[in-house]
């Protein structure tokens, strides 16, 4: 015998499970009549529950949105899976509220039997993040409401006002129409059409100063590669230096060996040309000593005086005298 709280708990779980169900189907798989289910239905719409229904003979239930979400009953696989991201989300920082990740992760822990509990933990306390940015300066913290903006309005294809601080520390005023939201090594970013440019842009998210909805809505791009255009962008970025450099691979390795957002690829008669905008040439150095084939760097002369010291350095500490 099953009490009414554990029925009402499985009517929950079917429509949770199903998108709909009709009454006919519910009461076949509770063993109840039809009448009954109608009970259950409202006492859970008495406790608040979004609970709707269709009338006719093709009526059904379903959950709709409510003001609250209802009481969720996960699988151990789905709760250790949300313990886990959670953590992932929470160490990456990504732009969500910590004490929104943690409460979350608490009240998750708090209903979980024993023994998937010690699981949980366990996973969670032999797991190690490395989220150095390869010995950069780590991704300053992103504002969450600029995250949420951006992605409802691609989503609604509604036109943004943004204020926005380039790399040159310029503020300009702009009216954006947003195709979407990036996240790449450790920074967010969107894509889409700049009315102030006139052309397709990539804009930082961690720059955007202040952001707000317009009134006007967009056209639907079409099938734009954002990925594509965030590496484009990045790889193209202004600065002082301007590398070329001539590698003596094939296109294939080259494309390997050299993510899309590290340069542009060309080939020539001699191998492959790899050209890029760089404030800092160090790592552009340190990128190329990575590399197992001949390499030549065309310019500029400050790059080739870095490698030089490198080589000093490194015969140093190998006991060979340099010539």
């Amino acid at each position: 015998m099953y009490s009414p709280t554990t029925r009402l708990l499985a009517v929950l779980a079917l429509l949770q499970t199903h998108q709909q169900m009709s009454g006919a189907e519910i009461a076949r798989r509770l063993e109840v009549d039809v009448r009954t289910v109608r009970r259950y239905i409202t006492s859970l719409q008495d406790m608040g529950l979004p609970v709707e229904g269709e009338r006719g003979p093709y009526g059904a239930y379903y959950l709709g949105r409510g003001s609250k979400m209802p009481p969720l009953m996960f699988t151990n696989e789905e709760a250790v899976a949300l313990v886990l991201g959670l953590r992932v989300i929470r160490e990456f920082q990504f732009p969500v509220n910590i004490v929104a990740i943690e409460g979350a992760v608490a009240k998750t822990e708090r209903v979980l039997p024993e023994l998937l509990l010690q699981q949980v933990r366990a996973l969670q306390s032999a797991i190690t993040f490395n989220v150095s940015n390869y010995g950069g300066p780590p991704p300053p913290l992103l504002d969450e409401n600029t995250l949420i903006v951006l992605s409802t309005a691609a989503q609604e294809r509604q036109r943004v006002e943004l204020v926005y601080r380039s790399w040159r520390d310029e503020v300009t005023e702009r009216r954006f129409d947003p195709y979407g939201v990036v996240y790449n090594e450790g920074y967010w970013y969107t894509a889409g059409h700049c009315h102030l440019r006139q052309d397709l842009r990539t804009f930082r998210l961690d720059r955007i100063q202040s952001i707000s909805k317009h009134d006007e809505t967009f056209d639907d791009p079409g099938s734009v590669d954002l990925l594509g255009c965030v590496l484009s962008a990045i790889a193209n970025v202004p600065g002082p230096y301007q590398v070329e450099v001539l590698l003596r691979t094939t296109m294939d390795t080259a494309q390997a060996r050299i993510p899309g957002y590290l340069g542009t690829l060309e080939t020539c008669a001699e191998g492959i040309i790899m050209r890029r905008a760089a404030t800092n040439l160090e790592w552009v150095a340190m990128l190329l000593l990575s590399f197992d084939f001949p390499v030549e760097v065309k310019q500029p002369d400050e790059l080739r005086s870095i490698l030089r010291r490198v080589a000093d350095t490194a015969n140093r500490i190998a006991g060979v005298e340099s010539d």
